[in-house]
Formats: C-alpha cells, structure tokens, sequence
C-alpha cells in the first residue's frame, strides 16, 4: 500500500471518529422494484426524487428484503437476524398482537445509541405492542395505560407512528409508549381502493393525512436535531404507503395520469423529496446516510390488473410478488446516498440483504456487534466506501415467504425448498383474489426448484433434477444455518425447529 493510500485511510478512519454519520432511514411500504424509474425506465411514472439518491449515491441492484411480508422483513432490519428463528413462523402480525422482538434482544437503534445516538422513530411500526388489557378477547384493550415491548422500549428515545398497517385496526396515533389519544368510535370496511379494515377509531385519526402527518413529523425533527450538531442521530421513518388503503392527497391524486397507486407512489417520492430537502436546509446532508427502500415487494391488491392495462410492471421483470419466493416478493429497491464518501452515481450487483445495516453501521463506526446479536447480519460498509471485494461479501442469503417456506440463494444458484410460490401467485393452493388464478395441487410439481438467476432472472426453468449436487449443497446450508441458529461466524445459538416441523431437513446433509 503506497503513503497516499495509507494517509487516505488514516484520514477516512480519523473523519469517522471525529464525526460519525447520522442516518435516515426510510422504508416505504409494497413499493415494488419497478415502481421506481431509475430501476425501471418504462415505468408509468417518473420518481425524480428517488433518481436523485440513484445519481448521488450507490444503486443496488441485488438487495433483498429478508422475508416478502412487512412484519419479518422489518424484524430482521432492526435485529439483523432472521425472523423465522423467533415465534413468528408465517404471516404477519395485527394491530393487537403482542411484541415480537424478544426482551433483551439488541437491536440496531439500542446498539446505535449505546454508541452515542439519538435515536427516533416515525411511522409504522408492525412488530407488536404489549397492550393494557381490558378483557379477554385481542382487541379488548384498555388504550389509556401504556404499553409495553414498542418501539422505545426496543432501542428508540421517541416514536410517534401507527401499531400497524394502515389498513389493520387499532386507529390510534402512538406517541412513544401509549396511544396519543383514545378511540371513541368504529370505522367500518372500505372497499378498493381505500380498503382498510373495521376497527376502533380516534377522534384525530384521518386515514388520509397518516403519511402527511409522518413527513411533517420527520421535518421536524431534522430541524431539531441541527440545533444539535455534536451528537449523531438515527432517524427510521417506516412510512404506511403506497401500501393499501390507496389515499394520496388531493395535490397527488390524478397527478400520474395512470392509476391510484400511480398516484400515491408520486406522493412517496415527493415526499423523500421534502426530506432531503430538510436534509439540506439544516445543514445535515453533508454527513448523514441516507437509505431509501422497501420493506417487501408490490402487492397485488394495489390494483394489479390497473397497471397491467398500462403496461406498467412493479415487479421490473421479475417472478412473483408480496409474499412469494419469487425474486418479485423480496428484490426491492435500495438506494444509499452519503456525500464525499459513497461515489456518485456508481451501482452494485453485489448480492445484500436489508438485515446487513446493523453490521454496516458497527463496521462504519469501528463498533463491536454483541455475540448474542444480529446473528445474520454481513456488512456491505466496503461497497459504501467504493471497494470491489475479490470475494462476495455474503456466503448466501435466506428468504421466507408469507407462508413460512424457505427459499436459499448462493451466488447465481437459488434453491427453493418448496414446490409452489410460497406465497399468493401461482402456483399456490392459495392464491390472491387480487391475482385471479386457479388454486394448485403442488403434489403434482417436483419437490424443489432451482433457478439459475444469471440465465434465467424471470425464474421460467426449473433445473434441479439437472443439478442434484448444488440442490444438495444448498439444502446443506439452510440445514446448517437452522441448526446452529445463526448464519454468520460466531458462537452458535438455539435453533428454532426439529426435523418434525420441517420435513425437508430430511434430505439434506448438514
């Protein structure tokens, strides 16, 4: 390594002890891949603000939520640790169910802020709360008293947002550990495409002025936090669109010229646009990370069939949506953005998961990981600081659909260990109505699918029987990763199943 190198990297490594980076990091909520025009440029829209971190910062064109549902994928962002190896198995949880991030279990706002951050968050939460309980049936809850095992007792110092999806009961607005104010009536269904749930209701909740409401929250705090310039923030807005209800303002709607979700997608941007734009007027941007994504792929009840009359594809080409094994279930958007240390304009193939920030924030930092923590978290901190890697910098990662199956993928090779989408699209004996195809007897297909992904991305031909050894190398794998109850090097921990639960383990060696 010449000097100047040498001097580089002393410089680099003494900026960051200096003045550590603060982070924004926003999820938004069913955005699919091809939603975005610098993923997508035959896009039915244009998302300018988005295009602008893709020009200013790092695309990833490999990223992966860690499961195609909301509650799991956003599990494994705050632990870096896969949400199957907890209670939740398949699925996702409502408004009313309890916490599902374990007591004592480190998470990445707890981890940041033992090393010096404020840390907040604004948004959808969707991990469960530990509700005051009035009665015995779920939603029988006493919304006056506070609740436990939210978001500040998991490692953020202040929160406002929603229990859940905004189309899932209770209507109540959060601030930090109890409801902001009490619900005094009921809402009933709404059909396509506000389509939200019936459930209790707060007098200052407007379905329509939540993802508002979380923008101007965000504003807020940006400026607070400039009036704090010496100590590093962690700021995770979890917005509740474009998921469903359908509702952009009146600014937005009718402003794509192409469908509702269009519409609401346009609203999204724009409002990255706002905060980035806060960013600046601060003073902020300069040295703060910003991460913009999504927790899973499009959903199809966004009105699929809409966007197909315009030829519009949210899944950019790919397999599959919300809740499948499919590429289209779990491959979103990740776009990185921080100024004067990840290159401008530049794109990665590299092949990551969202559960990698925790150790990408510990690697940024020069910060330890606990050895009990984010068991499944790789840092892509490298491919931040414009490095190309000789080697890729995760071994394989794992990806579970809505219906609990397993899915494993390894360099070009993907192993799914199921027969069917594990998820809403075919084949499944479950499909969504939003899809409108005929339900599967999955007896009828091959046990396990392997696609190549270089060849073959769209996922159309099934080449296990033509590979046995990489299906069983792969199998292997996802066995070993089971039983020693993490992924990455380090002191194994429980596992979370037995053979009986999981009948494929049977045909694989670890």
């Amino acid at each position: 390594m010449t000097r100047r190198w040498i001097f580089l990297l002393l410089a680099f490594t003494g900026a960051l002890r200096a003045a550590p980076p603060n982070i924004v990091f926003i999820l938004a909520d069913d955005l699919g891949m091809g939603d975005v025009s610098c993923y997508n440029p035959q896009s039915a829209w244009r998302t300018p603000h988005l295009d602008r971190l893709a020009t200013e910062g790092l695309r990833f064109t490999d990223a992966h939520a860690a499961s195609s549902l909301c509650t799991p994928s956003r599990y494994a962002l705050l632990t870096g640790r896969y949400a199957w190896r907890g209670t939740l198995k398949r699925g996702v949880v409502n408004g009313y169910e309890r916490s599902l991030i374990e007591p004592g279990r480190v998470t990445l706002p707890a981890f940041l802020r033992a090393n010096g951050y404020a840390t907040a968050m604004f948004g959808k939460w969707h991990l469960g709360v530990d509700w005051a309980k009035s009665g015995p049936n779920p939603d029988d809850v006493d919304f006056s008293k506070p609740f436990g095992g939210g978001p500040t007792a998991r490692g953020f110092d202040r929160f406002s947002g929603i229990t859940a999806s905004l189309d899932m009961p209770p209507y109540v607005w959060l601030a930090n550990d109890r409801a902001a104010s009490l619900p005094t009536g009921k809402i009933g269904n709404s059909p396509p495409p506000r389509l939200w749930r019936a459930g209790v209701i707060s007098p200052d909740f407007q379905m329509e002025q939540v993802e508002p409401r979380l923008v101007e929250k965000t504003i807020d705090y940006l400026s607070e936090r400039a009036t704090h310039p010496d100590q590093p923030f962690f700021l995770y807005l979890a917005l509740a669109a474009p998921h469903t209800p359908l509702l952009p303002t009146r600014e937005f709607a009718g402003s794509t010229h192409t469908t509702v979700y269009g519409d609401f997608v346009s609203q999204v941007d724009a409002d990255i646009g706002r905060i980035l734009a806060a960013l600046e007027k601060s003073g902020l941007a300069a040295n703060t990370i910003v991460v913009a994504t999504s927790d899973n792929g499009f959903a199809p009840a966004a009105g699929l069939a809409e966007l197909k009359a315009i030829n519009h594809d949210p899944s950019d080409g790919y397999r599959g949506y919300k809740s499948d094994l499919f590429e289209g279930g779990h491959r979103i958007p990740f776009l990185v953005r921080w100024p004067g240390h990840v290159p401008r304009g530049t794109q990665s193939g590299e092949l990551i998961g969202q559960l990698d920030f925790f150790a990408t924030c510990a690697d940024l930092l020069g910060a330890e990981v606990p050895a009990a923590a984010a068991e499944d978290s790789v840092s892509f901190a490298p491919l931040l600081r414009g490095e190309r890697p000789a080697k890729p910098l995760r071994e394989a990662l794992v990806h579970h659909s809505g219906e609990g199956r397993f899915t494993i993928r390894q360099g070009t090779w993907k192993l799914l260990l199921w027969p069917g989408s594990g998820g809403w699209s075919s084949p499944t004996p479950n499909p969504s109505e939003w899809l409108k195809v005929p339900a599967t007897d999955l007896s009828t297909l091959p046990k396990y699918q392997l696609y190549d992904l270089t060849r073959d991305p769209a996922e159309q031909q099934n080449v296990a029987a033509d590979h046995p050894d990489i299906v069983q190398r792969l199998g292997g794998l996802m066995r070993h990763y089971i039983e020693t109850g993490r992924s990455t090097p380090g002191a194994a921990q429980p596992p979370i199943a037995t053979w009986a639960e999981l009948e494929w383990m049977k045909d694989f060696r670890p």
